[in-house]
């Protein structure tokens, strides 16, 4: 059972459509100004929580103790 020329032609447009489709969805994804972008309001939010805000105070805390214990040693 053979396919028209035309039905197949067909075939071939509407796949480069698709293929030009994903490869423009691809380098919307992949600027490197939006995977920043992304990454910093990520980074934002993840800042936000109870549990990285206690651990960043802990770290500052540690931090300045061990400037003072150098510092008076």
């Amino acid at each position: 059972m053979s396919r028209d020329t035309e039905s197949i032609e067909r075939d071939i447009e509407r796949a480069r459509e698709q293929l030009a489709s994903t490869l423009d969805e691809l380098a919307i994804r992949a600027n490197p100004r939006r995977v920043l972008d992304s990454a910093k309001e990520k980074a934002i939010a993840k800042s936000e929580e109870p549990e990285v805000r206690i651990a960043i105070v802990g770290v500052g805390v540690l931090f300045v103790f061990v400037v003072l214990w150098r510092i008076f040693r």
